[in-house]
């Protein structure tokens, strides 16, 4: 028996559904949450709307400090992109609000929690896993696995039917989330991988064809790993991070049209804007290639493949992520420095990098004569590095 429940709420077609659908179907009191995580005008009348469908209050959280430095931070320093393309940014909020929500659940001795995610794609996971790690005890409704309605369609004739207003039509059915780091667009006509999406949907970047004609550089400061300034104005996190999303977004950056392997084996077309996350990660790799010994670098690297894997899949709760995180820290000891960037018709490139303890070293890397390194040895270290090549060219000869 269900009499209480925490939805985690965000004004779109599914949980604006959802609030009269759980009312109707488990009888039930509704508490609608709603998670600031920097999607700004997002937010806009979302009391009103809950309230009007149903809901008996609504919290409106802003976590966007605490997203930013809980959880983008150890992203950016983790290197993670999932697939090679993919800067997580909404896997990355999911933990975070899934969190919030219990908190609220417990406050409000909720005796159950309930997202709006679908039963074909990996919020589902994030969610529930969180819920799990963090608040065993609650009962998980998730109304995509249990309702009649077979699609976006046929929830906008539910809301219509209601007087719900929903912020979507069946002429624009694909879905969006935005935070802080990014936006997303996925489903309706965008399943067609063939369809190029029309400009009039990127909402953080200019088409790099309209961008302006002179490129632009930045600067990012890091210290042991954080970004601290950006042209030399030193910034909070959530600051810097939009201020790059605006210098981004005007040079047409950060943009990825890509199909990924979604964790439940279903391949899912997205489309990504990530202007400054794409600016931040470029510049913290380029410096740890200064300031990381090989060995470290590459074995990071194997790291941030694994942490990627975790943050997609929802398991930013567990103990391995904890344990990595530990690694992660140790490897920015000396990841302090500056990058500079130039922005460019869609291209964000390294065109610099400096740092205090940089590894680098001109004079072993120079072709000119030098007294550090004597070029002789390297004949002596090219015959035992190649020495299983030969043995093995031997034998296939039959020698």
């Amino acid at each position: 028996m269900v009499k209480k429940v925490v939805l985690a709420y965000s004004g779109g077609l599914d949980t604006s559904v959802m609030i009269p659908w759980l009312k109707e179907k488990y009888g039930c009191e509704i508490i609608a949450f709603a998670a600031d995580v920097g999607q700004e005008e997002e937010l806009d009348g979302l009391k009103e709307k809950a309230i009007k469908t149903g809901a008996s209050k609504i919290y409106i959280e802003d976590l966007t400090k605490e997203f930013a430095e809980d959880f983008l931070l150890p992203m950016i320093k983790s290197g993670a992109i999932y697939e090679g393309n993919y800067l997580l940014g909404t896997s990355i909020a999911r933990p975070l609000i899934a969190k919030k929500q219990v908190e609220i659940a417990k406050k409000e001795k909720a005796d159950a929690v309930a997202h709006g995610a679908t039963g074909k794609g990996n919020d589902q996971v994030r969610f529930e896993l969180t819920f799990k790690a963090l608040a065993p005890e609650l009962k998980i409704l998730a109304p995509w696995r249990e309702w009649e309605l077979k699609g976006r369609e046929e929830e906008i004739d539910y809301a219509k039917a209601r007087n719900i207003p929903v912020p979507v039509s069946k002429k624009k059915p694909y879905s969006s989330d935005r935070n802080l780091w990014h936006i997303s667009y996925e489903g309706g006509i965008l399943e067609d991988p063939w369809y190029e999406p029309k400009e009039d949907m990127f909402l953080l970047t200019v088409s790099p064809d309209k961008a302006p004609a002179k490129p632009e550089y930045v600067e990012i400061e890091f210290e042991r790993g954080m970004p601290r300034s950006v042209n030399g104005k030193k910034m909070t996190l959530v600051e810097l991070i939009k201020a790059l999303n605006k210098l981004g977004g005007k040079h047409g950056v950060g943009r990825v049209d890509i199909v990924e392997n979604r964790l439940v084996g279903i391949k899912s077309r997205g489309v990504y804007e990530t202007p400054g996350g794409t600016a931040l990660y470029l510049a913290h790799q380029a410096l740890e290639t200064i300031t990381l010994d090989r060995e470290t670098m590459h074995y990071k690297q194997l790291v941030a493949q694994k942490y990627a894997e975790l943050i997609y899949n929802g398991q930013w709760f567990t103990p391995l992520r904890e344990s990595l995180d530990s690694f992660i820290e140790k490897t920015q000891e000396n990841v302090t420095g500056v990058v500079r960037l130039k922005l460019f018709k869609g291209n964000c490139s390294v065109v610099g990098r400096k740092a205090p303890r940089s590894l680098y070293n001109p004079e072993l890397a120079s072709f000119e004569k030098e007294e550090i390194y004597n070029q002789k040895d390297a004949e002596g270290f090219i015959n035992l590095f190649g020495l299983p090549l030969k043995v093995a060219a031997q034998i296939k000869k039959g020698k």
